[in-house]
């Protein structure tokens, strides 16, 4: 193997340890550290939720041995985005503790068109990730997530209402011993698109990934719709 290639897939395995078993895990750790308040005063409930941890636990671990081995099987079962992307923001927004549930949305528009699935999965995977952002530090009250289908161009971009991010931190495409962000643009670059990340202090961030239609089109199909799921839902 080529010393490119052994890069590449070691970067590859990088961004899919980070994708599943460090995600998992960090939110293992914040759950875990909700739970020493639960412990003195609510012993049931306490208990229901380190069940919950140890399920959390073994998902983790099978998704992290499924990543090193490369024998994962493809992220998105289909080529509508809108669902499993549906389905990741109310995952997410059921595991919010402590504060209201943020609202969440996911648009569609345009002619819905089938993406290559290797560009697709891709494109699921820095979706999932600035969304997995937003719901835990922005402290947003409103996250959208809009699909387009262009002629010329295909388009996803997830915003939300939240604090922000620190400038500092966005020019320097992310915190140091962070890998989302850097993650993010790996994949971006890797299916040959472009993502912009935009943010203004207690303004909300806004990640846009774009793909010329000539890269990221397989097949087309008429679909138009919005997928709402309203606060407290």
């Amino acid at each position: 193997m080529r010393l490119d290639e052994r890069v590449s897939e070691r970067t590859s395995i990088a961004r899919e340890l980070h994708d599943t078993m460090l995600q998992n895990f960090q939110g293992l750790m914040l759950k875990l550290y909700g739970l020493t308040y639960m412990l003195p005063d609510r012993p049931v409930e306490a208990r229901e939720t380190v069940e919950g941890l140890v399920e959390q636990a073994q998902q983790a671990m099978t998704e992290g041995r499924e990543a090193v081995q490369g024998l994962r099987s493809s992220t998105v079962i289909t080529n509508d985005l809108a669902c499993p992307l549906t389905t990741l923001g109310q995952k997410l927004a059921a595991e919010q503790n402590g504060q209201s549930r943020t609202a969440f949305r996911v648009d569609v528009e345009g002619e819905s068109r089938d993406l290559h699935p290797i560009l697709r999965d891709e494109v699921y995977q820095i979706a999932s990730e600035a969304m997995r952002n937003a719901f835990h530090h922005s402290g947003a009250a409103r996250i959208e997530v809009d699909i387009r289908y262009d002629e010329r161009q295909f388009r996803v971009r997830i915003r939300d209402n939240g604090k922000g991010m620190d400038p500092k931190v966005l020019d320097a495409g992310g915190r140091l011993g962070h890998y989302g962000l850097p993650g993010m643009q790996e994949r971006a670059k890797l299916v040959g698109g472009k993502l912009a990340v935009r943010s203004k202090v207690n303004f909300g961030t806004e990640a846009e990934l774009t793909i010329p239609a000539s890269l990221a089109y397989a097949k087309s199909r008429s679909l138009r719709r919005s997928i709402f799921v309203r606060k407290g839902a």
